[in-house]
């Protein structure tokens, strides 16, 4: 098995510059709005545009430009892409919501106690627009992988 084929694979690729794009953007975003960079936007989960749509879009939209739009490797990469970006704007989405009421809950309430200084992650999930922008995020790093390397 030649294991440097791996990086020749236009659909792995595809799927990581989606990802890039995408975290390139929100750090561009948030270094914007609070004049610092913060490298940690590279891996943080949240905020605009969904890194988890452009990365499944992108490879998504690569298996059909690569394999065929009409083969059952799609029909899969595209259900891959459907129950990630659901998951992204309605589970993920619920939990940040949850983590920001817990806490304000311990904030308000336990004032007086010693509890953890340590907060629950609250931005987890995307909304519908962050989770579009991502998808097309994905699809455009698609085409550039292709167009370029293709």
């Amino acid at each position: 098995m030649d294991h440097a084929g791996i990086f020749q694979n236009l659909d792995l690729w595809s799927a990581v510059v989606g990802w890039l794009a995408a975290q390139t953007v929100k750090l561009i975003r948030e270094t914007g709005k609070s004049g610092r960079v913060d490298w940690s936007y590279y891996l943080s989960t949240g905020g605009m545009p969904s890194a988890h749509s452009a990365f499944v879009c992108a490879l998504a939209a690569s298996v059909g430009l690569s394999a065929g739009f009409d083969t059952p490797l799609f029909a899969v990469a595209l259900a891959f892409a459907g129950v990630v970006m659901f998951d992204a704007q309605s589970v993920r989405r619920a939990a940040g919501t949850q983590a920001r009421l817990l806490n304000q809950l311990v904030e308000e309430l336990f004032t007086e106690h010693h509890l953890s200084e340590h907060k629950l992650a609250e931005l987890l999930g995307h909304t519908p627009v962050e989770v579009f922008i991502g998808m097309v995020t994905g699809i455009i790093a698609a085409l550039a992988v292709h167009a370029v390397a293709g």
